[in-house]
């Protein structure tokens, strides 16, 4: 193992200290967990269902890990909440699947536990409560009102459950579901939560985890018709990719909605391992999990209390939608899917090995995407640069989503997620400005490429910038925000990436009138009192040791914008930023270092007819073809 791997019991006894604190909330009857905090959008009687069925997913994976014995207390809980739940008399009864559809949801979780636990928990359930169980999942089948996302595994977890206990259920449903799932797939094992260009932790955590803890249910490989080879064929394929988007230090890519599930991402490690893989050890995997899970533990999550509030460390309830309740980010607990496996599994005496960016650099295309993935081993930090995800569709007309449509995500900064962040971007964005300040949004681009030669990754992507008035609404389900749109002109933008450096070649092809200066924003950094410095046409922003610069090769002006509360990182964002005019070609340097190094923004760069040539500054020379629009 490498130094300080935790043991299966010190994995145990994590899991166990996030029971036992939840457990402390739970209603007289058992039936729901009411965890302290505001309530939730969607009520308390939605919280509660929240809480229980979340935190069982926990409970089951103890229960089964230890194959029943010496968790009879925990079993016992689990009854108990079980059969208060689907007692339709009692005052902390579950909310139905047809009364509510975040139900459908914890329904899922239930039936996937009491598949697990069947011998300790299903088997001992008196005849009564297993009928009204029978009952309360029964509104599931026929339902075609399920989101057509990752909730479609939903719906085919809970029908596979029925059907293993004689209860009703419907093979077209299945199919159809199973479907569905299929026109997700997308190039080298991705998937996307959608007909949209949604990739996110949900790919990982929903998209690959759920068809094989699905394969392992009771007759599930009668329905899946030989089905799951592939289905863990890509997720093989997958893990390529997510080992690479792991930081140094265990944190996970901080973009895309539900961040507050934080160590969920850890999930798709352990089910690699569950499924076996072929082409990832078990030791490298579960050393994978137990980075992201450290990596919160460490850092406030859960907190004093030992309760997983809204946030990413600490409580910032910003970063939650607006569907989310206290009891949400227990969706974390996925990331504990290793107790699941037992005591004399190989996966805990395997030895560990080390991540991608733990060993050295990283780069890498990511096709489905449309990101640049670049690692550095010196601070860890892992970024990415993106052309092709922005949660919507190409050709699309809305704000842009701060946590999709940004040009860069890292595993060390945090898209602004304020108000005025969905309305203004300002990190990582290329915009134009009207005479009223307001700056143009870039979803609905489209990517043209990306590639990695000669040491040089490329990704690159045009747009109809457009101004949008957004429309009132109080739906925040990560996706950007719809109104009244104005075009600004088209953008062109291509990346180059090497190392902790992008070189970002803009192009404005056309422009509206009334489409005045042109802005270039870097990556933001945040904390307690960050701080900025700015020289000429170079800017730098500087907090917690990790430094954001960014410098024009093509004249203007430089400056360092604050936000307060802005950031999950830190009560003070700032970001540095050009503005470059109204110019129709800037090339801007973009570097992000942590472990206290100097930014470098000193390559020397000449946009030709044949391509982009760069020296980089570290003596590399590139000339990289622009692909054709």
């Amino acid at each position: 193992m490498l130094a300080g791997e935790w043991s299966r019991a010190e994995w145990v006894a994590h899991a166990d200290a996030l029971l036992d604190a939840a457990r402390r909330y739970a209603t007289p009857g058992g039936g729901r967990i009411l965890f302290p905090g505001a309530e939730g959008g969607y009520g308390r009687d939605v919280d509660g269902l929240e809480g229980f069925a979340r935190t069982l997913l926990l409970a089951g994976f103890r229960i089964a890990g230890e194959r029943g014995v010496g968790v009879d207390d925990l079993i016992a809980f689990v009854r108990r909440g079980i059969a208060t739940g689907v007692d339709p008399g009692a005052p902390d009864r579950w909310v139905r699947p047809d009364e509510h559809g975040q139900a459908k949801v914890e329904a899922a979780s239930i039936a996937l536990v009491l598949d697990l636990t069947r011998p300790w928990v299903w088997d001992a359930l008196d005849a009564v409560t297993r009928r009204r169980a029978i009952e309360w999942f029964a509104p599931v089948v026929g339902d075609d009102t399920y989101p057509r996302t990752n909730w479609v595994w939903f719906r085919i977890v809970v029908e596979t459950f029925l059907r293993s206990v004689g209860g009703p259920w419907s093979p077209a449903d299945i199919a159809a579901d199973l479907a569905r799932h299929d026109s997700f797939v997308r190039e080298d094992g991705w998937l996307s939560d959608g007909d949209e260009r949604s990739y996110d932790h949900y790919v990982g955590w929903a998209l690959h985890v759920y068809p094989v803890l699905w394969s392992r249910m009771t007759g599930a490989a009668e329905l899946a018709g030989g089905r799951t080879a592939g289905d863990v064929a890509r997720l093989d394929r997958f893990l390529d990719d997510a080992l690479a988007l792991v930081g140094g230090d265990g944190s996970p890519l901080i973009q895309g909605r539900s961040l507050i599930y934080r160590f969920a991402a850890a999930a798709v490690f352990w089910v690699g391992v569950i499924a076996e893989v072929p082409s990832h050890s078990p030791g490298r995997l579960r050393h994978a999990a137990e980075l992201i899970v450290r990596h919160f533990a460490e850092r406030g999550a859960p907190d004093a209390d030992g309760i997983l509030t809204m946030g990413w460390h600490g409580e910032w309830r910003a970063l939650a939608q607006s569907y989310s309740g206290p009891g949400s980010p227990y969706w974390a607990v996925k990331g504990l899917l290793g107790v699941l496996l037992p005591a004399d599994h190989p996966v805990w005496t395997t030895p560990a090995e080390p991540l991608p960016v733990e060993t050295g650099d990283v780069l890498r295309a990511v096709t489905s995407p449309g990101w640049i993935v670049s690692g550095t081993a010196a601070d860890g930090i892992v970024r990415v640069v993106n052309h092709g995800t922005d949660h919507s569709r190409a050709g699309a007309v809305s704000t842009d989503s701060p946590l999709y449509a940004r040009i860069g995500y890292s595993t060390a900064t945090a898209p602004l997620l304020d108000a005025q962040a969905w309305r203004d971007p300002l990190e990582q964005s290329v915009t134009m400005t009207d005479a009223d300040g307001r700056r143009t949004h870039r979803s609905g681009m489209r990517l043209l490429g990306t590639r990695v030669d000669d040491g040089v990754g490329s990704v690159s992507a045009v747009w109809d910038a457009h101004w949008v008035e957004p429309a009132p609404t109080t739906h925040a389900h990560g996706s950007g925000l719809t109104g009244v749109a104005r075009r600004a002109g088209r953008i062109r933008v291509d990346s180059f990436v090497r190392g902790s450096i992008e070189v970002r070649v803009v192009r404005v092809e056309d422009r509206a009138e009334g489409a005045l200066r042109l802005r270039v924003g870097g990556w933001a950094v945040a904390g307690d009192d960050p701080t900025g410095h700015v020289s000429g046409a170079a800017a730098e922003a500087s907090s917690g040791g990790v430094t954001s610069g960014i410098r024009s090769l093509t004249g203007g002006i430089a400056g360092v914008v604050r936000r307060e509360d802005a950031s999950p990182l830190g009560v003070l964002a700032a970001v540095p930023v050009i503005d470059l005019g109204s110019c129709d070609l800037a090339v801007v340097v973009v570097d992000l270092r942590g472990a206290g190094a100097p930014v470098r923004t000193d390559a020397v760069v000449e946009v030709g007819a044949d391509g982009v040539s760069i020296t980089w500054p570290d003596g590399h020379r590139s000339l990289t073809r622009s692909p054709a629009a």
